[in-house]
C-alpha cells in the first residue's frame, strides 16, 4: 500500500470515528423532552 492511500484510509477512518463518538455522546447527555400525560388530558373524556 503506497503513502497516499494509507494517509486516505486513516483520515477516513479517523473522520468516521469522531462523528460516531461525537454523536453517540450527544445522544447519551440530551435532556429528555417533557411530553404531556396523556391520561390527563383526556380525564374529561368519556
Amino acid at each position: 500500500m503506497n503513502t497516499e492511500a494509507l494517509i486516505t484510509m486513516l483520515l477516513t477512518q479517523g473522520i468516521v470515528v469522531f462523528f460516531a463518538v461525537y454523536f453517540f455522546y450527544k445522544v447519551l447527555t440530551i435532556k429528555p423532552k417533557q411530553e404531556p400525560d396523556s391520561f390527563s388530558e383526556n380525564d374529561n373524556e368519556q
